[in-house]
């Protein structure tokens, strides 16, 4: 699939099959996510890779929107590590850029997934921070499920018009 493909016809899977997901398939995810840019190339992603089905079922409970964990064999928790920060508060933006190319590499891949915020809901964060043990400096920006879909969702095309100013606003 090529890129403009992938990009748009990506969308939010929440329902998947049983059958895990191989760890050839893990590592190609992991390594589409670091792949993407960080702020002065500090790649302050931190990622723990959740297989285990009770500890998916834990997680679900840490958000109202989490359900959907309730059903993936997978989960990659995004998180940013601000240990030695040159450049304060940008770990967000190069979370945010490292789980899109996790999400759109699942699709190419032939995997759905959808994105579950967390951060900034301080609640969530630390529901999450204690349940896998993070360090206080590591933050959970999300968690991606992730299966072999058992749902397909159509294409939509978002494109407005109207939120596209040309040189001011």
């Amino acid at each position: 699939m090529d890129a403009m493909t992938t990009i748009m016809t990506r969308r939010s899977i929440r329902a998947y099959e049983v059958e895990p997901v191989s760890p050839e398939l893990v590592e190609a995810l992991l390594r589409a996510a670091m792949a993407a840019p960080s702020a002065g190339n500090q790649q302050p992603w931190r990622f723990v890779v959740i297989a285990e089905r009770a500890t998916l079922d834990r997680l679900a409970a840490t958000s109202p929107y989490a359900g959907p964990l309730l059903r993936a064999p997978l989960a990659v928790v995004v998180c940013g590590d601000t240990v030695g920060e040159r450049h304060p508060g940008y770990w967000v933006e190069d979370c945010s850029a490292a789980m899109e190319n996790l999400l759109l590499a699942a699709h190419a891949l032939g995997l759905g997934a959808v994105w579950l915020g967390y951060h900034p809901d301080l609640r969530r964060v630390e529901l999450v921070r204690d349940m896998l043990g993070l360090p206080e400096t590591v933050v959970p920006l999300g968690i991606a499920a992730i299966g072999h879909p058992a749902e397909e969702r159509p294409p939509v095309d978002r494109y407005r018009q109207d939120f596209v100013h040309r040189e001011l606003w």
